[in-house]
């Protein structure tokens, strides 16, 4: 018995089927989602000639007209969506996979995805403010262009900063996959090598916002490749090992009747 439990303690045992992953779904879908609403709906006043000219663009009142009201309000509903999704995906990886009493790792990822979901509401709300308040909105008047131009402040790293959470989350999983053994090696050296990757972007260039473009694709990805993947997640299966094991002990110690 020893024997088996040993075994089975480093992740050998089979995970569940890809009908019974179907959860990880929710990560693809907050993966996506928040990309859409942080990248292709990131609104910016300049035009492609300001662009092309080149050198730091400065945000200034007089830009606030520039702005697209529409770009902002669908990236504030897909970002809603998202951390909607993130905080579906937290509860059932709870669900799923933290029965394992000492897996930190575990813990680890989805405490990155309740910090995310936090620090994004507050990020995605900033847009839907200045739809709402923004030249355009149906409540434009409220705010003056100075005014705008805090709010518009407030989203130009708003939706890009709490990305940091999910990259947390996406390090947890390449050590679940090299230190406890129960995800991919492959997918943990990739995102080991994702994680590192930012991480020295934030040592270089200190951007704080680095996370932004790279963590709702990173989720994604990981999401997938463990739906479809031929080993999904083996967490959650040393604590019910050990209880057999016991349980098999404390029989074997009673004296028969």
């Amino acid at each position: 018995m020893s024997q088996i439990t040993a075994a089975r303690e480093r992740g050998s045992r089979p995970s569940a089927s890809r009908g019974g992953r179907l959860w990880l779904l929710w990560g693809v879908a907050a993966g996506l989602l928040g990309f859409t609403a942080t990248i292709l709906f990131d609104v910016r006043p300049w035009t492609e000639a300001d662009y092309e000219r080149g050198g730091v663009l400065i945000a200034a009142a007089e830009d606030m007209p520039n702005l697209d009201p529409t770009g902002n309000r669908l990236g504030f509903l897909f970002g809603f969506a998202a951390v909607a999704c993130l905080l579906v995906l937290h509860g059932a990886w709870r669900v799923r996979t933290e029965r394992a009493e000492h897996s930190v790792a575990s813990r680890v990822f989805s405490a990155g995805l309740v910090t995310s979901a936090a620090g994004l509401t507050f990020g995605y709300a900033w847009k839907g403010t200045l739809a709402l308040y923004g030249h355009g909105g149906p409540e434009f008047g409220s705010f003056g262009n100075e005014g705008l131009l805090v709010f518009y402040a407030l989203t130009d790293f708003g939706a890009f900063i709490p990305w940091f959470g999910v990259l947390v989350s996406l390090g947890a999983l390449a050590a679940m996959a090299w230190v406890e053994r129960s995800v991919s090696r492959i997918l943990g050296t990739l995102l080991a090598g994702l994680v590192l990757l930012v991480a020295a972007g934030y040592i270089v260039t200190g951007v704080p916002g680095l996370a932004g473009p790279v963590g709702g694709l990173g989720l994604a990805f990981a999401s997938l490749w463990l739906l479809v993947g031929r080993r999904g997640v083996a967490v959650g299966e040393r604590t019910g090992v050990r209880t057999v094991a016991g349980s098999a002990a404390v029989s074997d110690a009673e004296p028969s009747r």
